[in-house]
């Protein structure tokens, strides 16, 4: 036991104590590397993660970085809006720091995702993963968090990928995010700054945490099948042998040209897979009418029309369960824009940013989330993190 963690058990470690170290400031901040090293404290940290507004200058912010955390892993990505202390926010830069008193953190980055050596891979992460075993023996609680690049349309095959070389290893993550313009969007490995590429940390720790995915839609009974599409650029074409954006628009009884991201926030479309409902997000409509999607889609699949559940009660209700028996000290989140667009359009922005500060939730919105070997959208997917209890 270290000697961090033997203070801290000996003081109880009550709620309140942060396990995660958090701090932000906007980007227009003069050296915010500086800003956030000294308002994060000494540590020592195991890892440093950085959540990335595109409105900074991301190269300089990475070198700097580099420098303020010297000999520390910094890892992170640009984003469509933070999520820190003040619950949603834009334009700032968050940094979230694992102490090295409770966390092993192996980072691993992943370059080229157009030529993905699947099996190398594989060999890699089961490496680490017996590296950080045997180094902790004694700690049995494990997580693998990614950040992808959220235009690299690569998140299907790199989270099965993961997903065969984690074994029972709970794995969530965000896909770097661009606003809402969908021009460009970065990944942070040191002063690094990468386009189709991914940084997965993998930690081990002595604290219990638990990784959840959540999302608040119900199926309809309106069904549609996919007719044409080019599944390797997530394109619809067709829909029941009609345009795409078109045939959408008639079941939602709308003009085509009414159609928004508000509108495919409050009206996504859901595939069923193992059981359950996962959301294909539609993330805009092309000039020639086609539907371009946050993620996988083919010929032959029967997609369902699925409407919202409140958004802030639905919120409320999940995360107090992840509290319902112990507190967690922090929550480190990936949220969909899709969410944070809803939220805007139905005035419930604050509600949610006060749900957000209550549990200590950060982190960014997404392109879209991965949990497990699949990639999803419009979910909220994280790791709670709880006090480490006495031995």
């Amino acid at each position: 036991m270290t000697e961090l963690r033997k203070a801290a058990v000996a003081e109880g470690m009550c709620p309140s104590t942060p396990l995660v170290a958090v701090a932000h400031v906007l980007a227009g901040t003069p050296d915010p590397a500086k800003h956030l090293a000294a308002a994060l404290g000494e540590g020592p940290f195991a890892l440093v993660i950085l959540f990335v507004t595109p409105e900074a200058d991301v190269v300089a912010l990475a070198r700097a970085a580099e420098a303020a955390f010297p000999g520390l892993p910094v890892i992170g990505c640009t984003t469509a809006g933070e999520i820190s202390p003040d619950g949603y926010t834009e334009g700032e830069i968050v940094a979230v720091a694992l102490p090295a008193g409770w966390f092993r953190v192996s980072p691993i980055l992943v370059r080229d995702l157009g030529q993905l050596d699947r099996e190398a891979l594989i060999g890699r992460l089961i490496r680490e993963r017996a590296a950080l075993a045997r180094d902790c023996p004694d700690w049995r609680h494990e997580f693998a968090f990614l950040m992808v690049d959220g235009l690299s349309i690569r998140e299907d095959e790199l989270a099965s990928a993961l997903a065969a070389g984690l074994g029972p290893v709970p794995l969530f993550g965000g896909s770097a995010a661009d606003g809402v313009r969908f021009r460009e969007t970065f990944v942070l490995n040191g002063a690094e700054v990468l386009h189709d590429a991914a940084v997965l940390a993998l930690v081990r720790t002595d604290c219990r945490v638990q990784v959840f995915n959540l999302d608040h839609f119900l199926p309809t009974d309106r069904r549609m099948v996919v007719t044409e599409a080019d599944p390797g650029r997530r394109i619809v074409r067709r829909i029941n042998a009609e345009p795409a954006a078109q045939e959408y628009a008639r079941l939602l009884g709308k003009d085509p040209g009414q159609l928004d991201s508000f509108t495919f926030a409050a009206h996504p479309v859901v595939v069923r897979i193992g059981g359950k409902h996962h959301v294909r997000a539609i993330r805009e409509v092309a000039p020639n009418g086609d539907l371009i999607f946050f993620s996988a889609i083919d010929e032959g699949l029967v997609l369902t029309l699925a409407e919202p559940q409140d958004l802030v009660a639905h919120l409320r209700q999940e995360l107090a369960e992840l509290g319902r028996e112990r507190t967690p000290s922090a929550i480190l989140a990936c949220d969909c824009v899709l969410r944070r667009m809803e939220a805007l359009d139905k005035q419930s922005i604050g509600a949610v940013s006060r749900l957000l500060r209550e549990h200590r939730v950060v982190g960014f919105s997404t392109y879209g989330e991965q949990l497990n070997g699949m990639h999803v959208n419009q979910t909220m997917t994280g790791v709670a993190i709880y006090p480490p209890e006495a031995p």
